[in-house]
């Protein structure tokens, strides 16, 4: 024979089965862990946010330290050929016995000197001048001997004679720039300029 329910037991099981459901205890704990999943989502994109501002920080940090140190080089490797070349050129004018005017020109300096004497030889010639995209010193009867370094480029040199009270003197004028790669960082450029006279005429 079929078991049947009491007529109020499955109204009795509905009522209790909602309020179990209702509970605000159990309501309560449910939004509690949604809340507590939903904050520590949170919590992972702001970290992500703040370590990518931290990397960025870094990353730029190191590239202007990069940039940094290249310039300081090229402006470093810039003066310190202008200022050898042009110590080199003013060194050889005042020890010059004197300017030798018939190959002397506006980009060509010209030196009767004692120095570098040949086999019996009471003076000889020393020239300075642009050659390819280098500063030259040529001795007489000898090759030209570049002196600045591989990375260095002249863009002007002149030479301006002028007297000094009576006696003759020369103004030189250097620009270079210094290029060690295709690189902006690489490049730097100077411009020096200085008066020397030879000690006799």
């Amino acid at each position: 024979m079929e078991r049947k329910n009491p007529p109020n037991y499955n109204l009795s099981y509905k009522l209790a089965k909602m309020k179990k459901i209702s509970n605000p205890e159990i309501i309560h704990h449910k939004s509690k862990i949604l809340n507590q999943r939903g904050f520590t989502i949170i919590e992972i994109v702001v970290s992500v946010g703040i370590f990518s501002i931290i990397l960025l920080l870094i990353i730029s940090f190191g590239l202007w330290m990069t940039y940094y140190g290249a310039k300081a080089k090229s402006d470093r490797e810039a003066a310190s050929n202008a200022e050898r070349v042009m110590d080199i050129i003013t060194y050889e004018i005042k020890h010059a016995k004197k300017i030798y005017t018939p190959t002397t020109t506006s980009n060509q300096l010209s030196l009767e000197t004692k120095n570098y004497l040949p086999a019996g030889e009471n003076h000889t010639f020393i020239d300075f001048f642009i050659c390819g995209t280098s500063l030259c010193l040529k001795k007489e009867s000898q090759d030209p001997i570049v002196i600045t370094s591989k990375n260095i480029r002249v863009s002007s040199l002149s030479f301006l004679q002028a007297l000094n009270g009576t006696r003759p003197s020369v103004q030189i004028n250097l620009t270079i720039n210094y290029e060690e790669s295709s690189s902006t960082y690489d490049r730097a450029a100077i411009s020096l300029t200085s008066t020397a006279s030879p000690r006799t005429n």
